[in-house]
């Protein structure tokens, strides 16, 4: 499916004021739950600085911020996302904690072996490159650095995939169409998702761009899963 960098932003721009709400509706506020398992598992490295790829809202760079002496750097091509983020943050006080800016993940400022981890939420799947993305991920962690990446899937379960399947191609447009200004979006989101390489296969990726030591944890049946890797 092809996808640009300025055809995902616009996208993401025209939602950006109800993404909150409708994917607590569509997760049924799972979403919660495996963003602080991301959280857990970035802990776990005890990082000092954190860049949280395609931010969004912020939910995972406000979660990221719970640890103690980290700072996160949150990147997105959407200004309208990040702006709702920023509104977060800075009611929560967490300005000295999270930086959010503008970036492109296939072309990324900082210098090599720069943060301790990276972590992406549902961003992956959007990359127009998807490779290179990962590739500039790669460089910018330290070395033994982790990368961990939220995204959606498609269970392996036949009967758990067919009622993902109706699920994913009747309720999820239908939801679009009800609440958003752009239903088309999640005509494209749930596409992106069906035809996104999950599982063993992103694995395989991960390996190709230079990463070690891949894992994946599975979520709610298949239908999002958690890879983890090391540089």
């Amino acid at each position: 499916m092809q996808k640009s960098k300025t055809q995902i932003s616009d996208m993401f721009n025209t939602i950006s004021n109800e993404y909150d709400m409708l994917n607590n509706i569509i997760t049924f506020g799972q979403h919660k739950k495996w963003k602080s398992k991301v959280y857990k598992l970035a802990k776990s490295q005890n990082p000092k600085l954190i860049l949280d790829v395609a931010t969004g809202t912020a939910d995972i760079a406000i979660s990221l911020s719970q640890i103690k002496n980290c700072k996160i750097i949150g990147i997105d091509i959407s200004k309208k996302m990040l702006s709702f983020g920023q509104k977060k943050i800075e009611q929560l006080f967490l300005n000295d904690k999270i930086k959010l800016e503008t970036g492109d993940v296939e072309s990324l400022k900082y210098s090599d072996n720069y943060f301790n981890v990276v972590t992406i939420g549902y961003g992956v799947r959007n990359f127009e490159n998807l490779e290179l993305g990962l590739m500039e991920s790669n460089r910018v962690l330290k070395k033994n650095g982790t990368i961990i990446i939220l995204e959606t899937s498609v269970p392996q379960n036949r009967f758990i995939k067919i009622i993902y399947n109706i699920f994913s191609s009747t309720i999820i447009p239908f939801i679009g169409k009800i609440f958003s200004k752009n239903p088309t979006a999640y005509k494209y989101l749930n596409k992106s998702a069906s035809i996104f390489p999950s599982g063993k296969m992103f694995e395989k990726i991960l390996l190709k761009v230079g990463f070690r030591q891949t894992q994946s944890i599975e979520l709610l049946f298949g239908a999002s899963t958690i890879y983890i890797a090391k540089k």
